[in-house]
């Protein structure tokens, strides 16, 4: 083990002294910089209030089509973790479930959500906000 560390640590040096990169040779033209500055549009405060905002918006509302694909693979790369169950917008108690009990027992419920995604890819409402532990019971 300590060679595999060695050769990656030596290798990662290697890489990095090879790559001959130099501060000096950037160089900031402040000409141009002003003239980007002076034409640029001023703002005001009184232009930031005068822009509609809606107090209806809130994270349910905007995050309610969740996409299949997105949960899919969070859950393959990272279902240990519960971070699809997160994406979906579960309660952070189950997320925190799925890791003290090592990854969802043992990795069988992330493995199971993964094969109940799949199998309702077109049709993943019932699994969005949902607080279960176990997302696919009644």
């Amino acid at each position: 083990m300590k060679k595999i560390i060695t050769f990656v640590f030596v290798a990662a040096l290697a890489i990095f002294s090879a790559v001959n990169i130099q501060a000096n040779s950037y160089v900031a033209n402040d000409q141009q910089i002003d003239q980007m500055l002076n034409a640029a549009p001023e703002m005001t405060v009184n232009a930031f209030a005068a822009l509609p905002l809606s107090n209806e918006t809130s994270f349910s509302q905007a995050g309610s089509s969740k996409d299949a694909v997105v949960a899919i693979l969070l859950d393959f790369f990272l279902g240990g973790l519960g971070i699809h169950r997160f994406y979906l917008g579960t309660v952070p108690l189950t997320g925190i479930g799925y890791i003290l009990t090592c990854g969802g027992i043992f990795g069988i419920v992330p493995l199971v959500d993964f094969v109940v995604l799949i199998i309702n890819y077109n049709d993943i409402s019932p699994y969005v906000n949902n607080p279960k532990f176990f997302m696919w019971a009644k």
